[in-house]
C-alpha cells in the first residue's frame, strides 16, 4: 500500500463514516494529506483529516478521528490506527500491505514512478537559449541540467515535451560577436563592448585558414562573413558540449526567422490593430506592468525598429500556432522582467496569460579551497559549462545543479563534488545503487530461484524505514513535475540511499546466507527489498540524467 493508497482508503473510509453519521461527506477534501511521521513511534503514516473537516461536517475532531480509528481497524493492509493529541490519525501498515509497495516495484520497473495526469498535454520547454557569442557559462549551464530533468519529469507524468532551444542569432550583440573576430583575426584590440577569451582568438583563426583572403574584402563582406562562419562554428561548440553534458534538445529556433519571415512586423500590426498596443514619445509600448513587470515596455522604438520584446511576442505566437499547451521559459536571474512581458503578450492576443510559465535561475558560484573561482581561460570573463565538467565530471555537475531549488542561489565546492565519500550527495547516491547492484551479482551464486520470498518478514525498522521511502517515491515525481522542481527528486534519493545505507549497515539483517547456510525466505524477501531499492535508485537518477553505475 502506497501513500497514494492510503490516501484513497483514507477518503473512502471518511466519506462512508460520515455519510453512517448523517454528516455531509462533501466536506472532504479531493486528496486526502498523508505525511510520515517524523517520529517513527508516532506509526508509519499519519492524517490530519479529522481536524481539517470536523467544524465544517458538525463533529468533533477527535470524536471524528476516533470513528475513523475505528472503521480502519477493519481494512485490509491496516494494523493499527490511533488518535493522537487534538484528531491526529496516526496508522500502522500490516507487514503484508508493505510488501505489496515492493511487488509493486518490481512489476512496473523502470516504469514505477510514471503516471498518465499530463496525458494530451502539449508542452514547450526553452531552456539554455544562450547567445552563440561565446561558451555557455555557470547559469546557462544550471538550466542545462534542470531544464533537461525537468523535461524528463513532465515526460513520466505523460506530457507531450518539445525541448526547445532559442538561437538567438539577431541583434546588436551579434554585431558586436563578429566585430570581435574581425579585431582578433587582424591583430587589433577588443572593440568596446566585445568578446574576449581565447575562443575569440581561435575562431578567428579557423575562418582565416578557411578564406585566406577574408581580410583583404570590404568591411562589409569580411563583416558579413565573420559574422555568419562564427556564429556558426560557435553554436557547434556549445551543441557539442550541451550533448555531452546529456542535453540534447528536439528543437532549434533561430531568432532571426522571426524577422525574415515577418512574422514580428505581422504580429506587431494585430497588437496595433487590436488596441493591445499604445503610443507615447514616438515609440509603442505594451502594458506589461499590469502583469506583473515593474514598467510597460517598447515594443518599437522611437526610430521605427523593433525592441527585443517584439521578436518575444511574436515567438509566443509562434509556438502557440505550433499547437503547444503550454509554454515553459527557463530564464536567468536577470530577466525576472520577462514574466510580465510574456504574459502581457500572451492576454494582448487574446490568450490565457497562464498559458505561459516564468522560470527564473539564481546565480551559481564555484569554490575551489575554499575560494570563488571567477575566470575561465578560455572564456576570459566567465567559468563555462566545460570548466564545471573537466572539474567534477558531467554526473556531479548535474547532480550539484539540480539538487537545490532554482529560487535559490548556490554555491559549488569543487573538492565537495569531487571527492569519492559520502559527504558528496551524487556519490553518496550513486553508491547506493552500487551496493544493490553488487548484492545482486553476490546473489547469483546462490539459489534464490528456489525459494519464495515471504515479504510479510521484513518487519525490522531498517526494513520498514527502506519499504515505506520506496513507496513514496511517485508522489515525489508528481510533485516535481506540479511544482516544476527537480530537485525533491534529488532531495529524495538521498533520502532513500540514507535509508538503504541504514538497512545495509545493520549486521543482523543480512541478505545473503552465511556460509554453507541454504537460501531462507528471509533471505529472499530482503532480495526482493534490495532490488526494489536498486530499480527506484536507477529510475530516479534517470530523470535527473545521471548514471546509475554498477560499481564503484
Amino acid at each position: 500500500m502506497t501513500p497514494a493508497d492510503l490516501a484513497d482508503l483514507l477518503r473512502t473510509t471518511a466519506a462512508k463514516v460520515l455519510v453512517e453519521r448523517g454528516l455531509d461527506p462533501a466536506v472532504l477534501p479531493g486528496e486526502v494529506t498523508v505525511e510520515r511521521p517524523r517520529n517513527p513511534e508516532h506509526g508509519d503514516y499519519a492524517t490530519n483529516v479529522a481536524m481539517q473537516v470536523a467544524k465544517r461536517a458538525g463533529a468533533n475532531p477527535r470524536e471524528l478521528a476516533t470513528w475513523l480509528a475505528d472503521a480502519l481497524s477493519d481494512a485490509d493492509g491496516v494494523s493499527s490506527a490511533e488518535v493522537a493529541g487534538p484528531g491526529f490519525l496516526n496508522i500502522r501498515l500490516a507487514a503484508s500491505a508493505q510488501g505489496a509497495i515492493l511487488e509493486r516495484v518490481l512489476g512496473a520497473g523502470a516504469a514505477y514512478g510514471t503516471a498518465a495526469t499530463l496525458r494530451d498535454t502539449r508542452i514547450n520547454l526553452e531552456f539554455v537559449s544562450a547567445n552563440p557569442t561565446g561558451p555557455v557559462h555557470l547559469g546557462g549551464t544550471r538550466w542545462a541540467a534542470v531544464g533537461d530533468a525537468l523535461g524528463r519529469i513532465l515526460v513520466a507524468q505523460g506530457a507531450d515535451v518539445v525541448r526547445e532551444y532559442y538561437f538567438n542569432d539577431h541583434g546588436a550583440q551579434i554585431d558586436r560577436f563578429a566585430a570581435s573576430l574581425v579585431a582578433a583575426a587582424a591583430g587589433a584590440p577588443t572593440p568596446e563592448k566585445g568578446y574576449a577569451g581565447s575562443y575569440i582568438g581561435e575562431i578567428a583563426e579557423q575562418i582565416v585558414a578557411a578564406h585566406p583572403d577574408v581580410l583583404s574584402k570590404s568591411e562589409a563582406e569580411r563583416l558579413e562573413l565573420f559574422r555568419a562562419e562564427g556564429v556558426e562554428l560557435m553554436f557547434g561548440h556549445i551543441k557539442k558540449s550541451l550533448h555531452e553534458f546529456g542535453a540534447d534538445f528536439d528543437m532549434y529556433f533561430n531568432e532571426s526567422s522571426l524577422f525574415a519571415s515577418g512574422a514580428v512586423e505581422q504580429a506587431v500590426a494585430k497588437l496595433k490593430d487590436s488596441g493591445d498596443l499604445y503610443e507615447k514619445d514616438g515609440a509603442w509600448w505594451i502594458a506589461s506592468s499590469e502583469y506583473g513587470d515593474d514598467q510597460d515596455r517598447v515594443v518599437i522604438k522611437s526610430d521605427g525598429k523593433a525592441a527585443y520584446i517584439a521578436g518575444d511576442i511574436a515567438y509566443f505566437q509562434n509556438k502557440r500556432a505550433r499547437g503547444f499547451d503550454l509554454c515553459i521559459y527557463m530564464l536567468g536571474a536577470d530577466h525576472h522582467g520577462y514574466i510580465g512581458r510574456l504574459k502581457a503578450a500572451a492576454a494582448a492576443f487574446g490568450d490565457n496569460p497562464d498559458t505561459v510559465e516564468v522560470l527564473i535561475g539564481q546565480m551559481v558560484n564555484l569554490l575551489k579551497d575554499g575560494v570563488a573561482v571567477r575566470m575561465s581561460k578560455r572564456a576570459g570573463t566567465v567559468v563555462t559549462l566545460d570548466d564545471l565538467v573537466e572539474a567534477i565530471g558531467v554526473d556531479a555537475a548535474r547532480y550539484s545543479l539540480v539538487r537545490s531549488s532554482v529560487n535559490s542561489s548556490i554555491d559549488i565546492d569543487l573538492d565537495l563534488w569531487a571527492s569519492q565519500s559520502n559527504e558528496n550527495p551524487v556519490y553518496y547516491v550513486q553508491y547506493a545503487h552500487a551496493r544493490t547492484a553488487s548484492i545482486a551479482r553476490n546473489a547469483a551464486e546462490f539459489e534464490y530461484h528456489a525459494v519464495t520470498p515471504d515479504l510479510a518478514l521484513l518487519t525490522a525498522d531498517e526494513e520498514g524505514e527502506l519499504i515505506r521511502t520506496l513507496g513514496e517515491y511517485p508522489r515525489v515525481v508528481a510533485s516535481a513535475a506540479s511544482l516544476r522542481e527537480p530537485h525533491r527528486v534529488a532531495r529524495y534519493l538521498e533520502e532513500l540511499a540514507g535509508a538503504y545505507h541504514r538497512f545495509q549497515t545493520n549486521k543482523n539483517l543480512r541478505v545473503l546466507p552465511l556460509g554453507d547456510e541454504p537460501v531462507a525466505p528471509m533471505n529472499a524477501a530482503r532480495l526482493v527489498l534490495v532490488n526494489a531499492t536498486r530499480q527506484v535508485l536507477a529510475n530516479g537518477l534517470g530523470l535527473l540524467g545521471v548514471s546509475a553505475p554498477e560499481r564503484m
